[in-house]
């Protein structure tokens, strides 16, 4: 696993947040709230959307990683999880866009309240919204391939570039018309751009040229594909939700002041969350492809990266727990909301069971057992969010930071717990799912 990797990940990852915070204040002046307010959602609406593959980008990850891995390596049947999640994730996506046309045929866009912009001009950029979708899911897919062979070079540069264009593209467009649906026809046409050089440099990894026989789809494939995604996309979904329910509950319970008191210093210590997502996504398919080649060698690389993620996350922690205050104020100026630093150094906690918890999510997903990980949320999705609930309203902004942090504790414990002993595992073989779990071994 090379460093070089990670640093590639991590620019990938890093760029684009560089280039919204630059972008974002130009694009409010030039649009104006209510249409920037649109554009905000057909951000968060395309982003969203990667998860209509359904997991299958990570599970070609995975598949082709373990066929790269076996002795002999098995690169024939490469090509076929390829064409298998294109079909896959295509399909999924042009169901995601029926059903955005489906609402705007019945009249969804009038469920958005917006003062000065046309109806037609927001109806017709849900439409070409709508196109975005399947692009988005095959993406996913075709970047998984990328992941598989360790391309992090080309996935981070084609990242930054689609960063770039997803904000900077935008801003060319609003000095010329403020216009909606330009705006999104602008993103749709990046993510086609974005789609196609994704596909080019999958099909180069796996030494696909231009005129090679179409390789065969398999529905074998595809059920193990959707197995280990759809597991994968429950877990996708619940964590979220339990991730965002508290700045709701504080906007309610307490009230929207202190909401902006929590919001800001959480994601102000969630940006640092970007160092462990670059080392998982290159630590994942590492694993994949060496557990079945050499799993001793695979478990200690395991072990190696934990210990310096852990390192490095420990320094982070620190600086947030004893200058939070300062990194707030280096940040925001003077306009502190009341009890902002005091939540930065609760949420500090939470930063090494994070790092913990996600390399063990990488172990798990690496051997395929994602399934795993979905139950271990399904059982806790209503749990934290009653606790959550119950503690907001009883110390407040503090209560969610506490309740954040005591999640992350308790899923490293039962991620530790169902890596390294198996017990949890055994238990979570509901009898429903038991010929699952067989199969996935």
């Amino acid at each position: 696993m090379r460093t070089a990797h990670i640093s590639w990940n991590l620019v990938g990852l890093g760029v684009p947040v560089v280039i919204a915070a630059l972008t974002v204040p130009m694009l409010l002046q030039l649009l104006g709230a209510p249409r920037f307010g649109l554009l905000t959602l057909a951000w968060g609406l395309i982003g969203y959307a990667t998860a209509l593959d359904f997991g299958i980008g990570r599970a070609a990850t995975q598949q082709i990683a373990a066929l790269r891995g076996a002795t002999p390596p098995q690169d024939d049947s490469i090509p076929g999880v390829l064409k298998t999640a294109e079909r896959i994730t295509l399909i999924t996506g042009f169901v995601g866009t029926a059903a955005i046309l489906l609402l705007l045929a019945c009249g969804a866009d009038a469920l958005l309240k917006v003062d000065h912009v046309p109806r037609a001009e927001i109806r017709w950029a849900m439409a070409l919204l709508a196109l975005a979708l399947p692009l988005q899911a095959i993406t996913a897919a075709y970047r998984g391939v990328n992941e598989a062979y360790l391309n992090f070079r080309g996935v981070s540069i084609l990242r930054m570039l689609l960063g770039a264009a997803n904000f900077g593209i935008p801003y060319l467009v609003a000095l010329f018309s403020p216009k909606l649906y330009w705006l999104v026809l602008s993103l749709v046409l990046s993510r086609a751009i974005a789609a196609w050089m994704y596909r080019w440099l999958a099909r180069r990894c796996i030494g696909l040229k231009p005129g090679s026989p179409t390789p065969p789809y398999s529905r074998d494939l595809a059920r193990k594909l959707a197995r280990f995604g759809g597991w994968f996309t429950l877990s996708g979904v619940l964590s979220p939700i339990v991730s965002t329910a508290d700045r709701f509950f504080v906007a309610s319970i307490v009230s929207s002041a202190a909401a902006a008191a929590y919001v800001i210093p959480y994601e102000m210590v969630a940006q640092s969350l970007i160092l462990i997502g670059a080392v998982t996504t290159v630590a994942f398919p590492y694993l994949s492809q060496r557990r079945v080649s050499a799993p001793d060698d695979a478990r200690r690389l395991f072990y190696i990266v934990l210990a310096l993620s852990l390192l490095v996350m420990s320094v982070v922690a620190a600086i947030f727990g004893f200058f939070g205050h300062s990194l707030l104020t280096l940040w925001l100026g003077k306009a502190i909301p009341p009890g902002a630093d005091e939540i930065v150094r609760i949420l500090s906690l939470g930063l090494i069971p994070f790092t913990i918890g996600s390399m063990y999510i990488a172990l798990l997903h690496s051997a395929g057992r994602t399934s795993v990980t979905a139950k271990i949320n399904l059982v806790e999705f209503p749990i934290f969010l009653l606790l959550t609930y119950v503690l907001i309203q009883q110390f407040g902004i503090a209560g969610a930071a506490y309740a954040w942090v005591l999640r992350l504790v308790v899923d490293a414990i039962l991620l530790v717990i169902a890596a390294e002993s198996g017990l949890l595992h055994r238990i979570l073989r509901w009898p429903v799912h038991r010929a699952v779990g067989a199969r996935e071994g």
